[in-house]
């Protein structure tokens, strides 16, 4: 350990050297993801054009850190086309037309180059969040929690999969992160600097996502508490008159804070609708708040009126945001889970979908660590208690360990919200608390190691358990890489049963059309060449002397990604589950698979239920499953009739 200790710095620029790495190669190795088709475009016409009629339920600071990386390419943009110039929302068809060049009067983008360039500042974000990490928790529990918390985060296979996309997910998490860092000094020491740090990145955090609205409640109720504790030393007839100068003081400069905060919030969104026209947020709101009832009726009409000046028109498209998110969040989502395809929301989505997607080792030290942070509070209490009363005990406790207590509430009310709302969409919406976490466990660890130093023997052996554990940690995304998005653990069967369980951005989010072109190359070059292959699901297909090179494939695919592009149009045929069965090779997704099989039957429908009881040939990545059938096989199988 005092290796570690004394070269953390080398470590942590390894760590996150290599996370940053290989980031890199998954993400050149994958296609656009079913939400980036719509983040991209927006992304370019933001910055480009000063303009948000694409993809408003987002907010745009993360948009436009993509989009600045996009605009020294001299991309091609449909500005002409009817779903640009007369669409409200029109965001799909705009990003087929930009990356997946399906309008022919328009010159084509290369769709690699726009991948590669949007989402490199989400990755070198991810590693800001990782250095943020590493100090922060190095600040609150020593270089070891530090190196700790940073190598969890680095090695979350969950981590690797979403830090390169241009969604939400990794920029949610960091900015809120950092949102909480500054309230923290704000509560510690309410200097004009740290109001304007603090209002400043709450701010940001406003502005990659909506549901950073949730922290105004928790910020607004540890101001009260704050404040009440710092009046923890006064006695007597003075303690009524210093908590109320307590509290009106800490609400004034937190008011200041709230001010800054949407400063902040109005300026970014002035800059991104400085060349939309007015008419398109009005019909945004037309659009979003089309719901016939009064609330609807009252947010529409507040929303045009603020429309009506350039001082509140930024707010009225961040308004337009708001409802947007409202409005899907109340009308929830079409998924597959566990057996059954629903819009109602599960209670268990997201402890379930949490216990198998995150990594066993994390989740026994999680469980670990909270256990003897429990013993340790336990401890304490019988300790401290007597000598200073309840209260005193409490309000001393809360102010020496603020972080700590922010941390744990945070986390237990935004999984509350989370596993109570009506959006499960995937597990990519608990990051926001995944930092929390990391720096939870990592100092929680470094505490029990330090509380055993001069055992020599218990310490050396408590060493040695650590460091089992964090080899551990750093062996699962080699062992399962490039199988990030699709990872599981073991419990949950890992990257090839995972999809039994939960689809959607947890397994089949569109990412692997590359490793289905790669698939289908190396097939065909092994059947025309008759050279072997060293991979045994590929050796198989190739001496199987009844099975044709692939010409053409049938591809049911659910993602951004053009499979025409990718393929080529000549050996690509669009499929779908209605479709009558044919002679010949199919990839499908295991997304529409699921969903197929699972959702209630419709009377004289098809489904790939004449799939169900045929295992798939090979794997195209981990979400495509491969299948041949001659007109034999479709005229023998009597499951097709």
């Amino acid at each position: 350990m005092e290796f570690i200790k004394k070269r953390a710095t080398l470590i942590v620029i390894a760590i996150l050297s290599f996370h940053f790495i290989l980031s890199l190669i998954v993400s050149s190795q994958e296609s656009m993801t079913y939400d980036e088709k719509a983040h991209i475009p927006a992304a370019y016409s933001y910055v480009r054009y000063g303009d948000m009629r694409l993809n408003p339920e987002h907010p745009p600071l993360l948009k436009d850190l993509s989009g600045l990386f996009l605009l020294p390419l001299g991309l091609e943009f449909p500005l002409e086309s009817k779903e640009w110039l007369e669409g409200y929302n029109e965001q799909w068809a705009v990003g087929d037309m930009f990356i997946n060049c399906n309008r022919p009067e328009l010159a084509c983008n290369d769709a690699d180059t726009i991948l590669f360039f949007s989402r490199l500042p989400i990755t070198i974000l991810a590693v800001v969040l990782g250095l943020f990490l590493f100090f922060w928790t190095k600040e609150l529990g020593g270089t070891l929690a530090g190196v700790f918390a940073v190598t969890l985060y680095a090695f979350d296979p969950n981590i690797i999969a979403h830090n390169h996309y241009v969604t939400t997910d990794i920029g949610s998490a960091a900015f809120i992160f950092f949102a909480f860092y500054f309230f923290v000094r704000f509560l510690k020491s309410p200097s004009g600097k740290n109001i304007l740090l603090a209002g400043l990145f709450l701010g940001f955090a406003q502005l990659v996502k909506f549901s950073a609205v949730l922290l105004f409640p928790v910020f607004g109720l540890f101001v009260i508490l704050y404040a009440l504790a710092r009046t923890r030393r006064t006695e007597g007839s003075a303690l009524l008159s210093s908590l109320f100068r307590s509290l009106f003081s800490y609400s004034l400069r937190f008011t200041l804070v709230v001010i800054v905060c949407f400063v902040s919030v109005w300026c970014l969104y002035a800059v991104n609708i400085s060349g939309m026209p007015t008419e398109k947020i009005v019909a945004h709101a037309d659009l979003f708040l089309s719901q016939p009832n009064a609330p609807a009726r009252l947010a529409r009409d507040a929303i045009v009126t603020l429309t009506e000046s350039p001082l509140t028109r930024p707010f009225a498209e961040y308004f337009v945001g708001v409802a947007k998110v409202f409005s899907r969040v109340a009308a929830g989502n079409v998924h597959y889970y566990l057996g059954e395809v629903k819009v109602e929301a599960s209670l268990s989505y997201f402890p379930v979908v949490f216990l198998l997607k995150e990594t066993l080792p994390f989740l026994f030290v999680l469980l670990a660590t909270t256990g003897y942070g429990l013993y340790r509070i336990v401890r304490r209490f019988q300790r401290d208690m007597g000598g200073k009363g309840l209260v005193r005990f409490l309000t001393h406790s809360f102010e020496s360990h603020i972080t700590s207590y922010l941390c744990v509430f945070f986390i237990l009310f935004y999984s509350y919200i989370s596993i109570t709302g009506n959006l499960t969409i995937g597990f990519r919406h608990l990051f926001p608390i995944l930092p929390f976490l990391y720096l939870l466990v990592g100092k929680t660890l470094a505490d029990f190691y330090r509380r055993h130093e001069g055992e020599r023997v218990t310490q050396n052996l408590v060493a040695i358990f650590i460091g089992i554990l964090f080899l551990s940690v750093i062996a699962i995304p080699l062992l399962t890489y490039p199988s990030y998005l699709s990872y599981f653990n073991a419990v949950g069967g890992g990257h090839k049963e995972g999809y039994r369980y939960v689809t959607d951005s947890n397994y089949d989010w569109g990412q692997d059309l590359k490793h289905l072109k790669r698939f289908v190359e190396r097939v065909n070059a092994c059947k025309q060449s008759g050279v072997s292959t060293k991979e045994k699901e590929l050796e198989a297909l190739c001496d199987a002397t009844t099975l044709p090179p692939i010409d053409q494939i049938r591809v049911d695919y659910f993602g951004g990604s053009n499979p025409g592009y990718y393929l080529g149009q000549e050996r690509f045929i669009s499929w779908w589950a209605k479709r009558t069965p044919e002679a010949g090779w199919y990839a499908i997704s295991s997304f529409f698979y699921q969903e197929s099989l699972y959702k209630t039957p419709v009377p004289g429908e098809r489904s790939y239920e004449w799939l169900a009881s045929t295992p798939p040939l090979a794997r195209a990545g981990d979400s495509f499953f491969i299948y041949y059938f001659s007109q034999k096989d479709i005229e023998d199988m009597g499951r097709v009739r």
